[in-house]
Formats: structure tokens, sequence, C-alpha cells
């Protein structure tokens, strides 16, 4: 029951949470995949990736994908084919898993399985450190780094009192249904407007981001692991950066509203505006 927008916003990060059962499942099925790649291929070392190693990910666990890293043996990469490590990473996983749609995607070999999606990233050691990994939109390999990824985002929330990762998943649920932002970038975002400022609640907290961001998202924003100086390169169009900041500014004017609403002791009111922004996360009034 949920009668005050404390209340609302407790349920509503209730809400973006995968299960118990469902993390029990993540756990046996990540362990099994690690297994097949380390069967096809030679492995150095491999390790949980992305947002649910960053504890980000939201519900539902059928639209979220577990990433996984691996690191290969050198004799597996090839300079000017990058594809290569996808599809040799690919036949690798068919030895075990014969009925799940397996594809290469982008930077990741993708298993869609009934229940959730996992994406494994093979990479190499980079000299100077972080690793390689093959970009094949571009084809390419690019640099990067996801354990300095992991050690910044947990040094950040510990900077907000844990509030920042909670932050995180309620901003992804406004994202949710109109993927207008990738994951990661998303996060990053997050990362920079929140940088040095205290989130006394979360409606304000998203408030204050819908606000913020829209200065942010026309400009190039660099990976905090110093790996890239934009992680935005997926937009390239303005009418893309224009439509994302009017849907900003729109999430905005509409939280705005919804403060405004329960100030004035209309929390009805103001529980129907959340659920415009976070629809099938928020909780209904009552």
């Amino acid at each position: 029951m949920a009668t005050t927008i404390a209340q609302g916003f407790k349920k509503l990060s209730e809400n973006l949470e995968i299960t118990d059962l469902q993390e029990t499942t993540v756990s046996s099925r990540q362990k099994n995949v690690r297994a097949a790649v380390d069967n096809g291929l030679t492995v150095l070392e491999d390790f949980l990736t992305g947002s649910y190693k960053r504890s980000t990910m939201i519900a539902p666990l059928k639209e979220a994908d577990v990433d996984i890293f691996a690191v290969l043996d050198p004799k597996h990469y090839k300079q000017n084919d990058p594809a290569s490590v996808l599809e040799a990473t690919k036949t690798a996983l068919k030895k075990t898993y014969k009925t799940p749609k397996i594809s290469p995607n982008g930077q990741a070999v993708t298993i869609t399985f009934d229940d959730f999606i996992v994406d494994v990233v093979p990479g190499f050691y980079r000299t100077g450190g972080g690793y390689l990994i093959a970009d094949t939109e571009r084809s390419r390999w690019i640099a990067t780094d996801p354990k300095m990824h992991l050690d910044i985002w947990t040094t950040k929330n510990k900077a907000h009192g844990g509030d920042l990762i909670p932050m995180i998943k309620i901003i992804k649920g406004w994202n949710k249904s109109r993927k207008l932002l990738r994951s990661f970038h998303l996060e990053v975002l997050a990362l920079a407007v929140f940088e040095g400022i205290t989130i006394s609640d979360f409606q304000s907290g998203a408030r204050y981001f819908f606000d913020k961001a829209r200065a942010i998202v026309p400009v190039k924003l660099a990976d905090p692991a110093g790996y890239s100086d934009d992680v935005a390169t997926y937009i390239s169009t303005q009418k893309q950066i224009d439509d994302i900041v009017n849907r900003l500014k729109w999430a905005y004017d509409t939280a705005l509203e919804a403060e405004n609403l329960a100030s004035s002791g209309k929390i009805s009111a103001a529980f129907e505006r959340w659920q415009k922004i976070f629809p099938g996360y928020f909780p209904a009034y009552g």
C-alpha cells in the first residue's frame, strides 16, 4: 500500500528489482555459459560485467541481459579481423547450446534464452592495462576496462551513501519503455549529473536528473575509466539528440508538476504524474 510519495518511490524501487529466485537462476546460468566458452576456447580469465555486476540491472529479467567477459589466449586474436573472435565464440557456445538463438551482436555474442539474455564479450589483455574487445560495427578493436568501471561505480555509490545505484535504477525505469539511451550511456550520464550532489530523496533526485541531463546529452561524455572520449557515439543525428532532450524536458516538467501537487496535498494526482514518468513500475495510489 502506498499513500505517500516516499512510499510510492519505495515501492518503485522494489518493482525495479529482480527476485531472489531469478538471482539464483542467473547465477547458475552464467556459470554454465562460462564453462561452455572455456570448453571451446582457451580462456585465461572470465568474470561478470555490465549492469548485473554493477548492481544496476532492473526488472523484468526477461528483457535484461547478463554480461560475461572472457579474456582469451592471444592465439585467438586477429589484428585485421575483429569479427573472427565473435564467430569463434559463437562456434564454441554452439557445442554446448543447441536450441537457444546464438548470434554475434556488436561487441558480444548474444545467447537468447527463454527467460533472459546472456551476452558473452570476448576480449584480450591490453598492453598498458585494460582489455581489447571487438567492435564489429566499425571493424576495429577498442580498449575498455569493466573492472575499473565496477570500482568507479562502487566508489561513487559509497560517496552518495548508497543512494546512487538505486537512483540509477530509477532513471533506467524512466528509460525502459522509451529506449532512448543505451544502458551504459545512461549510467555514465547519471554519474556526471550527480557528481558532487547530495541525493536528498529519490523524487527530487529524478527531477534533478531530468533537468541537468538535458545540457549534457548534446555534448561528448567521456568514459569515466578514460578509454573513450564519448560513450554516446551511437547517437548519430541532431534529430536523435533533440528527441532525447525533449523527452527529458517533458519528464522534468511532469516531475516538477508532481512535486507541486504533492506539496499542495494532492497526493493521488501526484502519483498519476509519477506513473506517467515510470510506466509499469510506479505504484497506484492507495
